[in-house]
């Protein structure tokens, strides 16, 4: 974990100045993801303060999204805060990519847009009915509510609207641990509690789940299937389990986020039924279509889905015609569905070949669906500064980690099946215990 750059010095005399100290560092550069800001005692004293006016601005820019506080890891600046973003650094030259989380642009359809879409005016109706009827359609194929549904902005969108209409500020979620940093970074930004569930290869462990439920998570985000970084499914057992658990809370929310859809490689499962109380259902489309087709279908039940929209329809208002027409012209295609199988069996090619190779090597990895596959590691930093030295980019575990031990992510969505091998004989070099020279 990185400590703090004292070439940048927090300062200010109020919570709301040292507040406003953080995020123009933040807002800068000065202080980067992962940072460990001062112990509060220490800063206080540096700025001859109070510790409870430290505290105060602690407090402040925790509830705003910008840091995280860890217990004795101390309170380190957040991984995606919510300020103008910074581009990510870019993968150097020469490097493979294995870490931005992308399809493979080869495995993705060529969308033929409408010849002419008529534009909605105000007042008029906002989601095409041609797109709900077919995301009803799939919905129900795969057992999952359909009665209502919306068209919003993408997964996160979507999330974050559905949190918002029943969740405040100080609420605990249950989140996946390991989880997708969007959704970890959303529920600090919007001032939640995170906690953890601790997975295997077929998504959140019942027992698990359950001390989250006890400590007083009022919903809970899962990922049925693609899950990331971890690429954890349900089974039809765990979804099983699960449902039954969270039938007995049925007070808590619960939001699936099948981001990966057809592609994932592995059938749909849902803890979600018509008579649920509080459900939600996310299906984006932007593995499988296209990532920059920014939108999400959402099914839930009557008053969240109200809700969600209430709350639309006051901001966006709706999502483009123009983009949902996209979707309806892919979805109504004869060959999507040959193309979507075909890139669900290339890459679980992909993911089947990196897994044998890394247990040729007696490597334990995780990568049951979707794009990634999760390699525990002793040290991240270490480790991932090795594989670029072999000529591979990969992700660092930590953005992704809430208590779950180090490890790395590979996305396979690339990696063709023949280069797996020398990725695994990389990796395996790289963990390999350094030998000590002896002294003289």
């Amino acid at each position: 974990m990185n400590t703090l750059d004292h070439k940048y010095t927090l300062s200010g005399k109020t919570a709301a100045g040292i507040a406003d100290s953080i995020e123009r560092g933040i807002r800068e550069g000065a202080l980067r993801p992962g940072e460990v800001l001062p112990p509060m005692r220490a800063l206080a004293a540096s700025l001859s303060v109070s510790p409870a006016t430290v505290a105060a601005a602690y407090r402040t820019v925790k509830l705003r999204g910008l840091v995280s506080a860890e217990g004795r890891r101390g309170t380190r600046i957040g991984w995606h805060p919510p300020l103008p973003a910074r581009a990510r650094s870019p993968i150097p030259s020469g490097l493979r990519n294995l870490a931005d989380g992308n399809p493979d642009p080869a495995l993705l359809p060529r969308l033929q847009g409408p010849r002419s879409v008529r534009s909605p005016l105000y007042g008029g109706a906002t989601n095409l009915p041609e797109l709900t009827r077919l995301a009803a359609s799939q919905l129900k194929a795969d057992g999952i509510p359909s009665g209502h549904i919306a068209v919003l902005g993408g997964a996160l969108d979507a999330i974050e609207r559905v949190l918002q209409s029943h969740l405040r500020p100080g609420d605990r979620v249950a989140v996946e641990d390991p989880g997708y940093t969007g959704v970890l970074d959303l529920a600090a930004a919007l001032g939640l509690v995170a906690e953890p569930v601790a997975l295997d290869d077929f998504g959140p462990l019942p027992d698990s789940l359950a001390r989250a439920l006890k400590a007083g998570a009022r919903a809970v985000i899962v990922t049925p299937r693609a899950q990331n970084p971890m690429g954890a499914a349900f089974d039809e057992k765990r979804a099983s389990q699960l449902r039954g658990l969270l039938d007995r809370h049925d007070d808590v929310l619960v939001i699936e986020d099948d981001h990966g859809g057809a592609i994932s490689g592995v059938p749909a499962y849902t803890l979600c039924h018509e008579k649920k109380t509080r459900f939600a259902v996310v299906r984006s489309v932007s593995k499988a279509l296209g990532p920059d087709l920014r939108l999400a279908i959402l099914s839930g039940d009557a008053l969240t889905v109200a809700r969600v929209e209430g709350r639309q329809a006051l901001g966006a208002g709706w999502v483009s015609h123009v983009l949902q027409q996209l979707v309806v012209s892919a979805w109504s295609g004869p060959k999507l569905k040959q193309q979507l199988r075909n890139a669900a069996e290339a890459y679980g090619q992909r993911r089947a070949a990196l897994l044998a190779a890394l247990r040729r090597h007696g490597l334990p990895a995780h990568g049951r669906s979707g794009l990634n596959v999760w390699v525990p590691v002793p040290e991240e930093a270490a480790t991932l500064a090795a594989l670029a030295q072999a000529g591979w980019a990969v992700r660092a575990g930590e953005p992704y980690r809430l208590k779950t031990p180090p490890a790395l992510r590979l996305t396979i969505s690339t990696l063709a099946p023949g280069d797996a091998q020398k990725v695994a004989d990389d990796l395996a070099v790289a963990l390999r215990p350094r030998r000590r020279t002896p002294t003289a």
